[in-house]
């Protein structure tokens, strides 16, 4: 393969059925050598629990693992605990995320931002974990203004994070400018890629509107032709988001992350694809 490190990040499953299919996936992605597995996070002890076992697991059989921590929904006491639980266990990477805004009926917990969890890991535990963070090329779709997202970002560099993890794209243009903006207002950490594969339009296009990532017209209507043929959709989106990957690691980006949804043979096609 090209220099161009590779992550993968997972979901906590929630069946017996689900975890071995999961052990299943990271085998096929392994052989990859990735730099880390990360793994999601949700509010509430069941959620939070899987996510732990998750993350374990994988350290077990010898890879790094990042799990992510949400502050929404989080006390102190909670984050305190986790942390420490991970730093005896020896996990050395986090990623740091507000995560998805209860509704009424949970409580917002003692972090509004997650700037607040950044400042508190580093209080907590110094420089132990490499910190991870969210990063917005087309923008987060609560930001008021460009500039107000990225301001957002600045501030979770100065309160510690050490590299970030972007929102899916299929715009490669955005990321690059993205990246100069980021420069020009001081934002000087790795910011690597996520990539999302492409599974199914109805799929994509309800991450889509909840994320804010754009699916280019062209994009939208190549997909919606292929209709119930599953199959060469899928393939259409391999060739995209393969092209895609070529093109971030032409312009030398740190690494690629890739969202899996526990799945793997479409994104092994992917890098297979990028590695000729």
């Amino acid at each position: 393969m090209k220099t161009t490190a590779i992550s993968f990040e997972f979901f906590p499953p929630k069946t017996a059925d689900g975890i071995e299919k999961l052990r299943e996936t990271r085998a096929q992605l392994a052989k990859f050598n990735p730099e880390f597995f990360s793994v999601t996070f949700g509010a509430g002890g069941s959620t939070r629990d899987r996510t732990m076992d998750t993350v374990l697991e994988i350290q077990q059989e010898g890879f790094q693992a990042a799990p992510h921590i949400s502050c929404v929904s989080s006390s102190k006491e909670e984050i305190r605990e986790l942390l420490q639980t991970y730093q005896a266990r020896g996990i050395k990477r986090l990623v740091a995320l507000r995560g998805d805004v209860p509704s009424g009926e949970v409580s917002a917990g003692d972090f509004k931002y997650a700037v607040e969890l950044v400042e508190f890991i580093r209080a907590e535990t110094g420089s132990h974990f490499h910190i991870e963070v969210a990063a917005y090329p087309e923008f987060h779709p609560e930001a008021r203004t460009p500039a107000a997202d990225l301001l957002n970002l600045k501030r979770k560099v100065d309160a510690g994070a050490d590299s970030a993890i972007t929102q899916y794209f299929y715009n490669a243009d955005a990321y690059f400018r993205f990246i100069d903006q980021c420069a020009a207002t001081g934002i000087n950490i790795p910011i690597v890629p996520g990539i999302m594969p492409i599974y199914n339009i109805t799929q994509l296009a309800r991450f889509s509107s909840v994320c804010g990532a754009e699916i280019p017209r062209w994009l939208k209507m190549r997909l919606e032709e292929y209709g119930d043929d599953i199959e060469s959709l899928r393939a259409f989106g391999v060739d995209v988001v393969s092209e895609l990957c070529e093109t971030l690691q032409t312009w030398g980006v740190p690494s690629l992350h890739f969202y899996t949804l526990n799945r793997s043979t479409i994104i092994s096609n992917i890098i297979e694809n990028i590695s000729e």
